[in-house]
């Protein structure tokens, strides 16, 4: 699958796309996105994916550790960037299939921060690797 076009707003959303980080990266600066990786690949049950969320989306200390905070952090202003975000969910596939309940929830929470952003007219996107 090729990588979107990062400057394409109504098409922001949460994607599967299986290229290399580098390449993701450098989209993400070329489109003036706050680039975030998140690896899940230590990811094996709930708390350690909420470590490696806060980790990776550089949350603030007092983030909750919960689906609550994490859906009210993702529509944070401040959080943000000026311009959007871009975030890579890496090494999803093993939390995705041994936790599929809480894999659906995160999809939903991501899925309504992208168009929360997106209502306002800033980019959100979200590549699952």
């Amino acid at each position: 699958m090729k990588l979107p076009d990062l400057t394409r707003l109504d098409d922001s959303g949460v994607l599967e796309y299986h290229g290399h980080p580098d390449a993701i990266a450098a989209a993400a600066s070329h489109a003036k996105l706050r680039y975030l990786n998140v690896d899940l690949a230590h990811a094996d049950d709930k708390a350690k994916l909420f470590h490696e969320l806060a980790k990776g989306l550089k949350l603030p200390e007092h983030f909750g550790n919960n689906f609550d905070a994490l859906a009210d952090s993702l529509e944070d202003r401040d959080w943000l960037g000026k311009s959007g975000c871009l975030i890579r969910l890496g090494h999803a596939t093993h939390y995705r299939k041994t936790h599929p309940n809480d894999w659906s929830t995160l999809e939903e929470i991501l899925s309504e921060a992208c168009t929360f952003w997106r209502e306002r007219n800033l980019a959100f996107w979200v590549l699952v690797n």
